[in-house]
């Protein structure tokens, strides 16, 4: 099957209303880690300019941007937080709290007890899921509740992570916990369950969505699988078995075309093409790379390239040829535990969790920097959003514009 031939879909535009400039949800309009452009200076500056930086509260779930206004989940004692502030200035609109009890699992401490799923804007909605598996769905222009699920009886490991996403009329989520979850579609409007799929507990991992076949299909890392169902009815439609040391699946899914690449820790990169074979699905493996293995950086494609961050050589960037498998260039290693990336333009911004930007030029012969630049002075697990010459970072406690001039 031909890639023309296959619709990919990752979250139509119908889906979410979207402005040129919006990232409504986790890694942006598509779930690619694609913005729509970025406005390249003819010389790039030493340093770049700090607009404005806000204290928001603790946690790592990834800011978004829709119609001018910054959406965010935080903690603040013990309180979850949502806010939402104006783009331009930083000044908060709005803010809507409510408890969230939880405790660490001691393995996590270093990454704190605040959110670390991603918001979804859709519909005039915000989608909320907080790290104790609390779901809410509030009014984005005034931050009304409108409602809300509490948190499940059942936890994954170590806190929830995976980010909702907003299909038509559904916001979907792998709601509950280690061995006890399922993968669960409401009505985005009153937050009934429309379906669930209970074969497996939630990963760390966030869903894509693709519509390959001619079926629309929900794709993610469960905690001990790879899987894709049915967006219409949840059913399982195939499923492959992904373990990885302490129950980590992480890395959120690649859609290219009309193959699936994916990978988790100490795991190889792997290229699937799912189709249906006699009147049942099956997920066909096309190459795997054993050399390079991803542990919670997502990456990103530019072309037939896959550039990401692996967890080896205690961390190391690389570019993949897509159509192959085949390894193009490693860096040396030893850059980061991390790294959130975003292709903006003709440039990819690599944002390490130890506050270094890395802005390279996406060349499948080399790693191309262009600059480095210090934007935080605690860690940025978060995605940075990237719009014309701005780029918003969120680190431990605050938000913060920068601009390049």
């Amino acid at each position: 099957m031909s890639k023309l031939a296959v619709s990919i879909c990752i979250l139509c535009a119908a889906t979410i209303a979207t402005q040129a400039a919006d990232w409504p949800q986790w890694r942006g309009p598509n779930r690619d880690g694609v913005a729509g452009s970025f406005t390249e200076p003819a010389r790039w500056p030493e340093k770049i300019t700090e607009r404005w930086k806000t204290t928001v509260g603790a946690g790592h779930a990834s800011p978004v941007l829709v119609g001018g206004r910054i959406y965010l989940h935080t903690r603040q004692q013990e309180d979850e937080v949502v806010s939402a502030l104006d783009a331009p200035s930083g000044k908060i609109l709005w803010q809507e709290r409510y408890p969230a009890p939880y405790t660490m699992n001691p393995a996590a401490t270093g990454h704190g007890p605040g959110p670390k799923s991603t918001p979804a804007v859709a519909g005039g909605r915000i989608y909320t899921l907080g790290i104790s598996g609390i779901l809410s769905a509030l009014d984005a222009d005034s931050g009304k509740l409108l409602w809300r699920k509490p948190a499940p009886g059942a936890l994954p490991l170590y806190g929830t992570a995976m980010s909702p996403v907003v299909d038509g009329p559904l916001v979907i989520a792998h709601v509950g916990g280690h061995d006890r979850g399922a993968l669960t579609a409401f009505d985005a409007a009153t937050g009934a369950e429309k379906w669930s799929w209970a074969g497996d507990g939630p990963g760390y991992a966030s869903p894509v969505i693709a519509t390959i076949g001619g079926t629309k299909q929900v794709v993610t890392l469960s905690q001990d699988r790879m899987v894709g169902v049915s967006a219409a009815t949840g059913q399982l439609l195939w499923s492959l078995p992904l373990r990885t040391p302490y129950t980590q699946n992480a890395v959120t899914p690649v859609v290219y075309g009309d193959t699936i690449i994916y990978t988790g820790l100490d795991n190889p990169v792997t290229a699937i093409r799912p189709s249906m074979v006699d009147g049942m699905w099956r997920a066909e493996k096309l190459w795997e790379n054993p050399t390079e293995s991803m542990y919670m950086s997502s990456p990103v494609l530019v072309g037939d390239t896959l550039y990401g961050m692996s967890n080896r050589n205690r961390g190391h960037f690389f570019a993949i040829d897509a159509r192959s498998g085949k390894t193009l260039w490693t860096t040396p290693g030893r850059d980061g535990e991390n790294a959130a990336i975003v292709r903006a333009g003709k440039l990819l911004f690599l944002l390490k969790n130890d506050a270094e930007l890395v802005i390279a030029r996406p060349n499948p012969a080399s790693f191309e920097v262009v600059r480095r630049y210090t934007v935080a002075e605690s860690p940025t697990w978060a995605m940075p959003i990237v719009d014309g010459n701005r780029i918003f970072v969120k680190d431990t406690e605050t938000l913060t514009l920068w601009t390049v001039s």
